[in-house]
């Protein structure tokens, strides 16, 4: 039986009658995106039709999850809501603090021996405020969610930008900063700009080595890692209905490389397969009776053109395998056409490791696809010229691939089986003893992100992402640009072979099986549980409101950084080694903005110190600033904020004393969360005035005082000789944010209103 099937019942009972009505006020078809946008309006019943990219809207989301990483900071801000429970269905996934290194049971008793404090809080938080936990080892969220709590035509949020996953099951699941979270978690609406639509229509059929991940690895190449900011992107069409559930999980999950809000497909019959699969026969049942909600209406996929604001077509049975990269998840090519474009550019087309798994890639049938292909290297006796590592997406999925001997075929190869936990996808391996001088080389994997740095800490290390049987492929024959499909190996008989095809099961022939899938109940009242955060503690740490930033202090304000070119959150604050300190704002402060690029010195970390003329750390100059009392700003190039969905990216600038981020665009999560902590968040009016911006910048807001939705703020640029230039930056505040900005953060306001 599933989790919260009264409230899933719930949001069915009300679905067809605010359908009807969104679609009278429409006036016309609507998509599956706007059914279940207009199904989960907070006033309820749908009153207006709401224009695409422009109004903003408040929803009442479903239920929410948290990963460990995440969840510290969001639950540390949660605690001084004054709240007691939370108001929605919400749980707490550990798989972010597991470092990869020796395998699983090492590995998961390390993180339990040195992260035992932070899982601790975030346990007896849970307990607490009636959130579900699952612990260390249990499995990668978006995975664990997949297989217990998404269902079709539901709304979820969560602190984790790859929550859009559950779109696999139908699902409109947006990924948010952890102050968004806790207005949900208090009862209060979760505020979303109505998305645009893009649909991709899926003609043809998958087959061969062509697999679910080049799907999104297409859609990342025609869009660009920009290309879905604002919108939501729906699949459909026979090349759609076709697709695995998992598959489909896959697409959804992906597409937050291209900026999506979110992704998603119409409920099908791969999904019923899925829910019945895992032990949710009274979720597909009641599913099945309002079946015709779950999807577009008819009309939307016959015309989509009329229906979307861009429809792109893709035909599954031409399409090829890829592999995206190096360094940006957009950049693909077809398998078998990497030589030439490797030696242009200087990638090495030895590969030392084949990754697969993570949250993108971890399902049943990913793992057994993989293991076809592994199976094939002992049958035609090929030696591995890479090194494998595995990790499960679940224990439900890790124990069942063992029962049915996947595992053990990686094994054989001498596989890394790494915890059913996120690992080298987050910057968690413990690959080099010294990563920033470690060698250039190559590596494929099937995650999802590939950004300078993110697996395992090199910059030298150029990562691939493909399919878990393209991956698998590649790290048996060591190099780039080996096509299964048409080159052969050398086994050790000395004889040439071919790889065949991948084959694998949906989902496991008999069955689904787990002893302990790692989930702890809360108790049903908490109001007798402690939450310890030790005063010395280095990995959590209580939070202090932020004050208000004031007009005056916006006055004579300097130059933090100016960015160069790409600037994720990754370079705002980076993962790996600095996830211990995620629940400690001042300590994991220090690494902010360490990875971007100053624009006057290409260099990382060295940044010019107006007060003393000497250049130092970002995170320490910065505290110098904060110390004399003067904010800064920085300042950026466009989809600026890229990636993750850490909204410490945008609280520890806050800390530190940044008052205003100014760049050419941002990414849509971090622009939310720079405004939900009453930050600035501010776009050129003119993009050529970046150009404008010289390093030893003093910066005056002329009109802010006169801060207003639609209106756009006046900078004035002092420059180092006295000379001055005036520039013209636009913001997308409304009333509410304005109020958030004006109280110090969106926590003040919602603590104003419940004091």
């Amino acid at each position: 039986m599933a989790f919260d099937i009264d409230m899933i019942k719930g949001v069915y009972a009300s679905m067809g009658e605010r359908v009807d009505k969104a679609r009278e006020l429409v006036g016309k078809p609507l998509t599956l995106a706007e059914k279940i946008l207009y199904s989960h309006l907070w006033d309820g019943m749908p009153t207006k039709k709401f224009t695409r990219g422009k109004d903003y809207v408040d929803f009442a989301p479903d239920r929410i999850a948290c990963q460990d990483a995440t969840a510290q900071m969001a639950l540390l801000q949660f605690m001084q809501a004054g709240k007691d429970k939370v108001a929605v269905p919400t749980t707490v996934h550990c798989d972010h603090l597991i470092q990869a290194k020796q395998g699983a049971a090492a590995d998961l008793k390390h993180a339990n021996e040195t992260s035992s404090e932070v899982f601790d809080f975030l346990g007896s938080v849970s307990n607490k405020y009636g959130i579900g936990f699952w612990k260390p080892g249990a499995g990668i969220i978006h995975q664990v969610v997949l297989e217990n709590y998404a269902f079709p035509g539901g709304m979820m949020i969560g602190t984790d930008s790859h929550t859009v996953n559950a779109g696999g099951l139908g699902m409109v699941a947006i990924g948010v900063g952890g102050a968004d979270a806790v207005d949900v978690m208090a009862g209060m609406a979760w505020e979303l700009k109505f998305p645009k639509l893009i649909g991709v229509k899926l003609t043809g059929k998958l087959s061969g080595w062509t697999a679910p991940k080049d799907v999104i690895l297409k859609v990342a190449e025609i869009l660009t890692v920009k290309g879905g900011t604002g919108a939501i992107v729906e699949y459909f069409g026979p090349g759609a209905t076709a697709m695995s559930c998992t598959g489909k999980g896959t697409i959804c999950n992906m597409g937050a490389e291209i900026g999506a809000t979110t992704s998603t497909f119409g409920y099908d019959e791969s999904m019923e397969r899925y829910l019945r699969a895992t032990d949710r026969e009274d979720v597909a049942d009641a599913a099945n009776k309002v079946k015709e909600h779950l999807t577009a209406d008819p009309e939307v996929y016959a015309n989509p053109e009329q229906y979307f604001d861009q429809v792109i077509e893709i035909n599954l049975s031409e399409l090829k395998p890829l592999l995206n990269g190096p360094f940006t998840p957009d950049l693909a090519t077809e398998v078998g056409s990497m030589t030439e474009k490797a030696e242009a550019n200087g990638w090495p087309l030895a590969v030392e490791w084949g990754l697969i798994g993570s949250c993108t890639n971890s399902s049943y049938e990913d793992l057994s696809r993989a293991s076809s292909i592994a199976q094939q290297a002992l049958d035609k006796k090929l030696k591995t010229k890479a090194e494998f590592g595995i990790n499960p997406g679940s224990e439900q999925v890790r124990y069942t691939t063992e029962r049915d001997g996947i595992l053990e075929i990686f094994e054989k190869l001498d596989a890394k089986i790494f915890t059913n936990a996120c690992g080298p996808c987050i910057g968690q391996w413990a690959r080099y003893e010294d990563p920033k001088n470690a060698p250039k080389n190559s590596i494929v994997h099937s995650f999802n992100r590939n950004f300078a740095k993110r697996a395992d800490g090199n910059p030298n290390t150029h990562a691939f992402v493909a399919s878990p049987e393209m991956t698998a492929a590649i790290a048996i024959a060591g190099r780039l640009d080996f096509n299964p499909l048409t080159d052969t190996l050398i086994n050790e008989d000395g004889e040439e072979v071919m790889l065949d095809e991948p084959t694998g099961w949906e989902l496991p022939p008999k069955g689904f099986e787990v002893k302990d899938n790692g989930y702890i109940d809360p108790v049903e009242d908490g109001s007798g549980v402690d939450v310890i955060v030790a005063p010395d503690s280095e990995r959590l740490q209580l939070l202090e409101p932020f004050e208000p930033i004031t007009p005056e202090s916006l006055q004579g304000m300097k130059l933090l950084i100016k960015a160069f070119g790409k600037c994720t959150t990754d370079h705002i604050s980076m993962a790996g080694p600095w996830l211990r300190f995620r629940g400690h704002l001042d300590n994991i402060a220090n690494n902010t903005l360490i990875g971007a690029v100053n624009a006057f010195n290409k260099k990382t970390n060295l940044v010019k110190n107006q007060l003393t003329g000497e250049y130092g750390g970002v995170p320490d100059t910065q505290r110098e600033y904060k110390k004399a009392g003067i904010k800064t700003i920085v300042v950026g190039d466009h989809n600026y904020g890229e990636g993750s969905s850490r909204e410490h990216a945008a609280m520890q600038p806050r800390h530190l004393g940044v008052a205003a981020v100014l760049v050419k665009s941002f990414a849509r999560i971090h622009e939310t969360n720079l405004k939900k902590q009453g930050m600035l968040a501010l776009t050129f009016a003119n993009e050529n005035d970046y150009d404008l911006i010289q390093e030893d910048d003093t910066f005056n807001f002329l009109d802010i005082d006169q801060f207003a939705p639609d209106k756009p703020l006046t900078i004035e640029l002092v420059h180092a000789d006295g000379s001055k230039d005036t520039i013209i930056a636009n913001h997308s505040y409304n009333d509410a944010q304005i109020a958030w900005f004006k109280e110090g953060s969106a926590l003040n306001l919602i603590k104003k209103e419940n004091a």
